[in-house]
């Protein structure tokens, strides 16, 4: 009796201890990666505030010694930087809310339609992201030329959206398969058209994820340097292109100016994140697993 209670009973092990070692060595490894992706912001900083004739000394100190606020007085006087936010904010605002309008619409079909080639479609939007950006410049070039929107934000916007709409669209599909069906037949028996029923269940149910979608759409037009440098004119270029004609010049680069029109440039992308930060997180998210 006692062997066969002992045979019918598993021998349990207590679960291993995380070494010291092991977690000291993590920790170092997380310390190590965030002190590398941490440095050159810090460094922007630093030389933001340093004065012209220390930001050039070497070796450089880590630790100002002085700091002056004269960099970014001067951006305040410069009103050709202003005209590049404006253009930055038109193209970047429009291009995320046109990227989140197609995007919501494609993702709804694929999500909630079934029909013929409709996983072929999904396989052809993927694929798209597989070209590099740079060997559409030329393409792109040529059409907008030729439909007479080249030097235009039409051209940029119309560029940008085509680059984002790919990621959007599997991100809100992700999203919208988490939606229940039955809300969508319960709407259909009460007499709601499809249309209705996107707008007024759909859309609500997926907000995070519409979020989420247009603040990547908008940190990718933000951030643009090649393309908003050849397809705009010089007074409808963005801030980047803008940035590197004002500072960057072929004797010489006014590196601590550039360095507080960075810092500057990048206050308004933290501020989007830092708002909109719980929306962002519950949109990529959402769709990670199916309800």
């Amino acid at each position: 009796m006692t062997a066969t209670l002992s045979r019918s009973v598993p021998i349990t092990r207590a679960p291993r201890r995380r070494r010291p070692r092991s977690r000291a060595a993590a920790w170092a490894a997380v310390t190590v990666i965030g002190l590398f992706g941490l440095a050159p912001i810090y460094w922007l900083v630093v030389t933001a505030f340093t004065p012209d004739e220390r930001a050039f000394t070497f070796p450089p100190s880590l630790v100002p010694t002085e700091i002056t606020f004269d960099h970014f007085t001067k951006l305040v006087e410069n009103e050709q930087l202003f005209g590049y936010l404006v253009n930055s904010v038109i193209v970047s605002v429009l291009t995320a809310f046109l990227s989140v309008v197609v995007s919501a619409y494609m993702a709804y079909a694929f999500s909630k339609f079934r029909y013929r080639g409709r996983r072929s479609l999904m396989q052809l939007v993927l694929a798209s992201q597989l070209f590099p950006q740079a060997l559409l410049l030329v393409t792109l070039y040529a059409v907008f030329s030729a439909s007479g929107l080249l030097g235009s934000y039409t051209a940029l916007i119309l560029s940008f959206t085509t680059f984002t709409l790919p990621l959007c669209v599997w991100m809100l599909k992700g999203i919208f398969d988490t939606v229940p069906s039955t809300l969508m037949e319960a709407a259909a028996i009460d007499g709601a058209s499809r249309w209705r029923t996107l707008h007024q269940i759909a859309l609500p149910l997926a907000a995070p994820g519409l979020v989420a979608a247009g603040l990547f759409a908008f940190v990718r037009a933000w951030n643009d340097f090649i393309f908003a440098l050849t397809l705009t004119d010089p007074d409808r270029q963005t801030l980047p292109p803008g940035l590197v004609h004002t500072y960057l010049g072929e004797f010489q680069t006014a590196w601590p100016d550039l360095m507080a029109a960075s810092f500057v440039v990048s206050l308004p992308v933290i501020a989007a994140f830092m708002f909109l930060q719980r929306y962002l997180v519950g949109g990529l998210t959402a769709g990670a697993v199916k309800g």
